[in-house]
């Protein structure tokens, strides 16, 4: 894989920083971990993540070989740890929407939100060292369900209508479902368009097939 610039902020996309009141310990162990996933991004973007070893995110993060299995178990572990802040930044952004705004609204400025964050050579690099990484492309089920729940729940927080829970939770596998399909589809024509517009015509299609009329009654 040719070299690619690093993300323009990773920091945007890492987990979430130790709860207040956390004591001393704690948040430094949150600090070295959000500095491992930094610097391992960075490296993974720039040589490929097959090229890059442990002794390498290490040392860039001057912490031992030893140490790193203190904080992580695995370099595919880094990348979840990057996926879950993206997903961390996502439920925060749901939950700062209008409360009287509509679900599908919501997942839209929501999901908006973090893809303002990159460029597009930037999500493109990322989703070809995904495509291109066998140990990261086996994980990537797993991370959309996660994200798909996680909207779900933050969605369902939004109402205490017991009626808009399965709202929430169509509305969030609709969203995901959709989101999947047309990353695809934009990795394989070569990321013509900007992140954020893929996800305005995303929604737009979503939308769409909504208000699609309902067919006919057929007599069989």
């Amino acid at each position: 894989m040719s070299a690619a610039k690093p993300l323009k902020s990773p920091a945007k996309a890492e987990p979430t920083s130790a709860p207040p009141g956390a004591g001393l310990r704690e948040r430094k162990r949150q600090q070295t971990r959000e500095r491992l996933t930094r610097v391992a991004m960075e490296l993974f973007l720039a040589r490929g993540f097959e090229a890059t070893t442990l002794d390498d995110i290490a040392a860039a993060a001057d912490i031992s070989r030893r140490s790193f299995f203190h904080y992580f178990a695995s370099k595919e572990d880094l990348v979840l740890a990057w996926q879950d802040g993206s997903t961390d930044a996502m439920i925060a952004a749901i939950a700062a929407r209008p409360a009287d705004e509509p679900m599908l609204t919501a997942a839209e400025n929501a999901i908006l939100a973090m893809a303002r964050q990159f460029k597009p050579d930037e999500a493109l690099a990322m989703a070809r060292l995904k495509r291109e990484t066998p140990a990261l492309r086996a994980r990537e089920p797993a991370k959309y369900e996660k994200m798909e729940r996680a909207m779900a729940a933050a969605l369902a927080a939004r109402t205490s209508d017991p009626a808009e829970q399965l709202r929430a939770r169509l509305v969030a596998m609709i969203t995901t479902g959709a989101i999947r399909l047309a990353s695809e589809k934009w990795m394989a024509e070569g990321a013509e368009e900007g992140p954020e517009v893929l996800v305005r015509r995303t929604f737009n299609d979503i939308r769409a097939i909504l208000d699609e009329p309902p067919g006919r009654n057929l007599k069989i």
